[in-house]
């Protein structure tokens, strides 16, 4: 059986969107049609068999969640395949681990997505965008000196995203295995 992740943004981020990883996999266990569920440390990385329809598995996973939790936040899934494609295309050979960032999409993002953000960025950082995934390359100053935040990013891409760092993503890999 394959393996996935469905990546919650924003969730336990800054004492915001709290969403207690115990009780979130109680829940999605009693609540949804998901299998083997684990998660991956407390930002939102539900680990599970590869539901058959993943939008749909998404759409659910976000409709429990808002009501167990009072959170609305996009679900994004991503297929053990698709994340190890993912990595393999990692753009920035010798990037510094902590400071590069695979922000996973929902859907395509918008024409000119990339054009928009490439003004945004500052001295240092690097945009990559390879099928629906961004990769993002921070400046050694770190993700708190960027121009490249939430809103920014949302209204660039015009599509739901979450970011997960290089060694996070590495570990998605390995535990959907």
């Amino acid at each position: 059986m394959s393996r996935s992740v469905l990546l919650l943004r924003a969730v336990n981020v800054s004492g915001r969107n709290s969403v207690p990883m115990a009780r979130l996999r109680e829940v999605l266990a009693s609540e949804t049609d998901l299998q083997n569920v684990s998660t991956y440390i407390a930002s939102g990385n539900i680990i599970c068999d590869s539901p058959r329809d993943a939008a749909s598995a998404c759409a659910r996973v976000r409709e429990v969640i808002a009501a167990e939790f009072g959170v609305d936040t996009p679900v994004i899934a991503r297929t053990h395949d698709e994340l190890t494609v993912a990595l393999a295309a990692y753009p920035f050979v010798g990037g510094v681990e902590k400071l590069v960032h695979a922000m996973f999409l929902e859907g395509e993002p918008a024409d000119g997505a990339l054009d928009a953000l490439h003004e945004r960025l500052v001295p240092g950082e690097e945009l990559a965008l390879v099928g629906r995934d961004l990769w993002i390359s921070y400046s050694d100053s770190g993700v708190h000196a960027t121009k490249l935040t939430k809103a920014v990013l949302d209204r660039a891409l015009g599509v739901a995203g979450t970011a997960r760092n290089l060694r996070t993503t590495r570990k998605l890999v390995e535990l959907t295995a």
